[in-house]
């Protein structure tokens, strides 16, 4: 096998440089669920850009959108002009998406990053209510910049910060306590409710559906409408961090449709782009744009070839019901298959929803010799959770069903080569 060339980058780019280490090969082209590298040696991807590719790499029908812009000369940046390509997309924002879900929102155009929309989310709730605190959850993650890292639980990345992450409150996340049977709006609703509990009143509550990065743990939907109800009564806006469960990513184009609830505010980014450009969105009420003209901007918010093939995407996969239907049926192909691999080990367990999945392991360190397993056999996965203990399963949208079975194949084999001798 060729030795790739890693020279110039161990001589030049920062060590804060990650997935190349996981990954030590020189990636080339791409299409659909498979990457190469420059010696030919093709890649199964079921990483997807940490959710940013969830209609794959080089998406034809948006690459043709994306080749057809630019060689008509269509405006490449364009801060918040109005453009065409922008109001094209809100067009199609509003009729494939807000108004089949009943749902009226104002669009804010942040900046290019998940972590730009959850920053102006954040400064808009305090600027809505008069309010400082932010409720968040433990193992939340919504980003590397202050006010994200704020909310975020991770010890490792906060600490990063370099200063005091204030005005944010951590409470347990659904199953967090003592396992999917605790009630962890009991210590909740006491602390907010009780004079006493030294907890201000706050601004809102942040919560990812599905926290991807913390370790694919899951909020059921009668926690997150018990959390709507608490939020509602208390007048606390409630944020959902959609930026890599949304899009699809759980079946549905927003991860909270499912428990019937609607957000005072969502943020999106990832592949709200549709072709891996970077872009994010601000979702909120009507009655909360209170923002005074160039109170929060930025000067990537308008990358217009974003929008085009971000129209693209929403115009060719959410015009019906085909992609959300085909999601959720190898999302249970991915459950059933997991489901058997774990059985014949000592713990190892699964879980997940729609194309988000992860191997959880007692023993943190074998979730990362089977990523790096499954790279020597052509599969590129990433770990999650505190202690990277968890192999995270994140395909495109658009894998077929021969590449999803070759993948969690590779994964069985894997597996069995790191824990085999540790079966039941």
């Amino acid at each position: 096998m060729t030795i790739p060339d890693m020279t110039v980058f161990a001589e030049l780019e920062s060590n804060v440089r990650g997935y190349c280490r996981s990954w030590p090969t020189v990636f080339d082209t791409a299409s659909g669920a498979w990457l190469r590298d420059e010696s030919g040696r093709e890649y199964l991807d079921f990483f997807a850009g940490a959710g940013a590719l969830n209609y794959g790499h080089n998406n034809p029908v948006l690459k043709q959108a994306l080749l057809d812009y630019i060689a008509g000369d269509g405006l490449t940046h364009g801060l918040d002009m109005s453009t065409v390509a922008k109001r094209e997309l809100l067009e199609s924002l509003r009729e494939r998406i807000f108004q089949p879900r009943g749902l009226d929102y104002k669009v804010q155009f942040p900046g290019p990053t998940g972590a730009n929309a959850v920053e102006a989310a954040l400064k808009l709730a305090r600027k809505a209510t008069g309010r400082t605190e932010i409720l968040n959850f433990t193992n939340a993650f919504h980003g590397m910049t202050l006010g994200a890292l704020s909310v975020t639980g991770n010890a490792a990345k906060r600490a990063g910060a370099g200063v005091p992450l204030q005005h944010a409150t951590s409470m347990p996340f659904d199953g967090y306590l003592s396992g999917p049977d605790d009630d962890s709006f009991e210590w909740m609703e006491r602390v907010l409710d009780d004079a006493s509990s030294g907890l201000d009143s706050p601004a809102a509550v942040i919560v990812e559906t599905v926290q991807g990065e913390g370790g694919v743990n899951l909020a059921s939907m009668q926690w997150l409408r018990k959390l709507a109800g608490l939020c509602s009564a208390r007048e606390i806006l409630l944020i959902v961090d959609d930026v890599q469960m949304g899009c699809g990513r759980t079946g549905p184009f927003f991860s909270f449709e499912a428990a019937g609830i609607t957000p005072d505010i969502v943020t999106l980014s990832k592949s709200i782009g549709g072709y891996g450009l970077p872009m994010a969105l601000v979702l909120f009420k009507p009655e909360l744009d209170l923002w005074k003209p160039g109170e929060h901007n930025g000067t990537f918010r308008g990358n217009n070839p974003a929008f085009v093939t971000a129209r693209a995407a929403l115009e060719h996969y959410w015009a019906d019901a085909a992609l959300e239907t085909a999601t959720r049926t190898k999302g249970d192909r991915i459950e059933r298959a997991l489901t058997g691999m774990v059985a014949a080990f000592d713990g190892v367990s699964t879980r997940g929803r729609g194309l988000v999945h992860g191997v959880v392991f007692d023993d943190a360190s074998q979730a990362e010799k089977v990523c790096a397993t499954a790279f020597q056999r052509g599969l590129l996965l990433e770990t999650a959770g505190p202690d990277d203990e968890v192999v995270k399963l994140l395909p495109p949208l658009t894998i077929t069903d021969g590449e999803l079975d070759h993948g969690l194949e590779l994964l069985a084999g894997s597996l069995d080569a790191v824990c085999g001798g540790r079966g039941r």
